[in-house]
C-alpha cells in the first residue's frame, strides 16, 4: 500500500492504521511513485525561479542562499518527524528517532556525501543562472545529471528499470545537453548584436562600456516596480538592448564582459555534482555495498533525507558565510550583520528553500518505490524553469530565428527524454 491510501485506511480501520506503523507512509506502488515525481517536478522547477528573481533585483547571492538553506533543512525535519515518525517502531522498520541512535554510520556517511554534492551543485547554479540564464542552466545541468546519475542508479538498483527504454531516454538527455550549449552560444551572439547596434544608434554613443551612465534602479526597496514588469510604462521592453543594460545595472552578479566559457563551465560543474547526489542517497537507503553490520536495518528514506539535508545545510553555511567576506565572481562583499539586517526578498528565499526541500523529499520517496533511475525523471524541472524564465524574465525575447529553433529542439528532446524515463519505471521488490 502507499500513503495515498491513508484516508481510506483511517475510515475503514483505525486500529489497522495504528498497528501498520511507518509502512503506510512508504510509497510502494508505481502510481504513487509517479505522483510523487510529478509533484516533485513542479516544486523543483519553481524554486530556481525565485532565487533568480532575487539576484536580478540585486539581492546578494550569499544572503539569499543562507536563507534558502535554513528552510531547506526545515523541510527535511518536518518530513522526518511526520512521515518518518508516525506509528510504532519495529526492528525491521524503525522510526526516525530510533534510527538516530543505531550503528548505521556507513549509510549515514553516504547520505551526507549526497548532501554535500547537492549543496555544491545548487550553490554553483545560483551563479550559473546569471551567466547562462535560467533555462539553459537547468537543461544542461539536469541532462548531465541524468546521463551520469541515472546510469549509476540503474546498476545500483539491480537493473529494476527497463534498459531498452531507459537508455534511449538517457541518449535524448545527452542530445539536449548539446542543444542547450548551442542555445546559449546563439543567444549570446544575439545579445552582442543588440548591444553593438544600440551603441551605434545612440546619439551619445552609450554602449556596453557606458553602463554606469544609466540610472540604476534600486530593487531592494520592497516595491512592486521591477524588471519583471515586462516592459510596463517607463521600463525597457524584454529582449531589447536597453533592457539588458538595465538588468546589468540592477543585478548583483555582473555578467557583461565575461566569456561564454565561464557560465558553461559552472553549469557543467553543477551537473556533475547533481549526478552524484541521487546514487549516494540510493546507497544510503539500500546498502548495495553491504557496509552495515548484520542485523542493522537500512536507513529509511526519511532518516537518510534528514542526514542528507543536514550536511547540505552545513556545507552551505560554511561556504556562504565565507563568501560574505571573500566573495567570488566579483560579487559585492558583505558581512554577517548586513545579512541579518537584509529582509528585502527574504520571504521569497525562505519559500524557495521549502519548495526545494519538499521536492527532493518527494523525489526520494518515489525513487525508493520505482527505482532511483526512473525517479531521475524529475530532472524535467527545466521544463518548469524555462516557463518561468520566458514568462517572468523575458529570456530569449527578440532573439534570432536560429536561437528559437535551437531552443525548441532542446525542449522537445528534453520532453521526449522525460517521458521515456518515466516509462522505464520498475518496482522495487
Amino acid at each position: 500500500m502507499d500513503y495515498w491510501s491513508v484516508p481510506k485506511l483511517v475510515i475503514l480501520s483505525p486500529e489497522g492504521v495504528l498497528s501498520s506503523g511507518l509502512k503506510m507512509y512508504m510509497v510502494e506502488s508505481k502510481g504513487g511513485a509517479i505522483a510523487c515525481m510529478l509533484l516533485s517536478l513542479l516544486l523543483l522547477g519553481t524554486w530556481p525561479a525565485l532565487l533568480t528573481l532575487l539576484e536580478r533585483r540585486g539581492r546578494l547571492p550569499q544572503h539569499t542562499y543562507l536563507d534558502y538553506t535554513i528552510t531547506n533543512l526545515l523541510a527535511a525535519v518536518i518530513i522526518a518527524l511526520t512521515f518518518g515518525q508516525f506509528g510504532p517502531s519495529t526492528p525491521e522498520m524503525p522510526d526516525f528517532l530510533t534510527q538516530l541512535s543505531q550503528d548505521n554510520w556507513p549509510s549515514v556517511l553516504f547520505a551526507m556525501a549526497g548532501g554535500m554534492v547537492l549543496s555544491l551543485g545548487n550553490l554553483s547554479t545560483q551563479y550559473a543562472w546569471a551567466f547562462v540564464g535560467l533555462s539553459v542552466t537547468e537543461v544542461v545541468s539536469a541532462s548531465i545529471t541524468v546521463v551520469i546519475g541515472t546510469t549509476l542508479n540503474y546498476y545500483l538498483d539491480d537493473k529494476i528499470n527497463k534498459a531498452e527504454i531507459l537508455f534511449p531516454g538517457v541518449g535524448c538527455f545527452l542530445i539536449a545537453v548539446c542543444l542547450g550549449s548551442a542555445v546559449h552560444s546563439s543567444n549570446n551572439a544575439d545579445n552582442k548584436t543588440k548591444l553593438d547596434d544600440y551603441s551605434n544608434d545612440c546619439k551619445d554613443g552609450v554602449g556596453t562600456n557606458g553602463i554606469s551612465s544609466f540610472k540604476q534602479t534600486n530593487f531592494n526597496t520592497g516595491g512592486t516596480n521591477d524588471l519583471e514588469d515586462g516592459g510596463s510604462s517607463g521600463k525597457a521592453k524584454f529582449g531589447t538592448a536597453a533592457f539588458l543594460i538595465e538588468l546589468e545595472n540592477t543585478r548583483s552578479i555582473k555578467v557583461f564582459g565575461k566569456g561564454t566559457f565561464i557560465g558553461l563551465a559552472i553549469t557543467f560543474f553543477a551537473g556533475i555534482c547533481f549526478s552524484m547526489f541521487s546514487p549516494a542517497f540510493n546507497l544510503a537507503t539500500n546498502d548495495q555495498w553491504h557496509t552495515l553490520k548484520d542485523g542493522v536495518p537500512h536507513l529509511t528514506v526519511y532518516t537518510a533525507f534528514f542526514y542528507f539535508s543536514s550536511f547540505c545545510f552545513v556545507i552551505a553555511m560554511v561556504l556562504n558565510l565565507t563568501f560574505l567576506y571573500y566573495p567570488i565572481l566579483n560579487a559585492p562583499k558583505s558581512s554577517l550583520k548586513a545579512y541579518l539586517n537584509d529582509w528585502n526578498g527574504r520571504g521569497w528565499a525562505l519559500l524557495a528553500g521549502l519548495l526545494c526541500g519538499f521536492g527532493n523529499g518527494l523525489q526520494f520517496m518515489g525513487g525508493q518505490a520505482a527505482g532511483y533511475a526512473a525517479a531521475d525523471a524529475v530532472q524535467a524541472l527545466p521544463l518548469v524553469s524555462t516557463f518561468w524564465g520566458v514568462i517572468l524574465f523575458g529570456e530569449y525575447r527578440r532573439s534570432s530565428r536560429k536561437t528559437y529553433t535551437l531552443l525548441a529542439g532542446m525542449l522537445f528532446m528534453f520532453t521526449v527524454a522525460v517521458a521515456i524515463l518515466m516509462a522505464s519505471s520498475g518496482h522495487r521488490k
